[in-house]
C-alpha cells in the first residue's frame, strides 16, 4: 500500500510541475538556466509489480531536439542476478518536462517485491553510414534504486 501511495504522490508532483514548465517557470531541478536546457531522464523511486508478472516503471524526462531522429526512453530493471528491458516510450522533444511510463510482462525471470535498480536511458536513433541504418546515440542515463511493490 505504501508503494502505491509513493507512486501516486510522485505522479501528482510530476503533474503539478508540468504547468510550470509550460509557463516558463522553474521546475526545481536546477537554478542554473543552462542546466534547464539540457536533456535528462529521471526514475521514480517506486515501481509496480503485478501478480501476472507485469512490471511498470516511470519517471520524467526532458529532451530538446529530435530533428536528427526519433528519441526513446528505455528502461532496464535489475534485481539480484536478473535483468530485463521494460518497454520503451517515444519521447516528445520540445524542451518541456514530461513523464514516461514503461510496462512489460516479465515471466522469466520473475521479479519479487522489494529493492531493485532501474537504468533509464534517453536514446536517439540517427541514420549513419552509407546505408542510412539507425545508430543509437545516448542523450542521458539515470541509474536509480527503486522499490517494487
Amino acid at each position: 500500500m505504501r508503494v502505491r501511495l509513493a507512486l501516486a504522490a510522485t505522479t501528482l508532483l510530476a503533474a503539478a510541475a508540468a504547468p510550470l514548465a509550460h509557463a516558463g517557470g522553474t521546475d526545481g531541478l536546477a537554478a542554473d538556466p543552462a542546466a534547464r536546457l539540457a536533456d535528462f531522464v529521471t526514475v521514480d523511486p517506486a515501481g509496480l509489480l503485478g501478480a501476472d508478472g507485469k512490471v511498470t516503471l516511470s519517471g520524467t524526462y526532458r529532451c530538446l531536439d529530435d530533428s536528427a531522429g526519433p528519441v526513446f526512453v528505455s528502461s532496464t530493471l535489475r534485481q539480484q542476478d536478473r535483468s530485463a528491458g521494460i518497454g520503451g516510450t517515444r519521447a516528445v522533444c520540445d524542451g518541456l518536462l514530461r513523464t514516461w511510463t514503461n510496462a512489460s510482462v516479465v515471466k522469466d525471470p520473475v521479479y519479487q517485491p522489494g529493492e531493485a535498480r532501474v537504468e533509464a536511458t534517453l536514446m536517439q536513433l540517427t541514420p549513419e553510414g552509407p546505408m542510412g541504418l539507425p545508430t543509437p546515440g545516448f542523450l542521458a542515463v539515470e541509474d536509480h534504486d527503486v522499490v517494487l511493490g
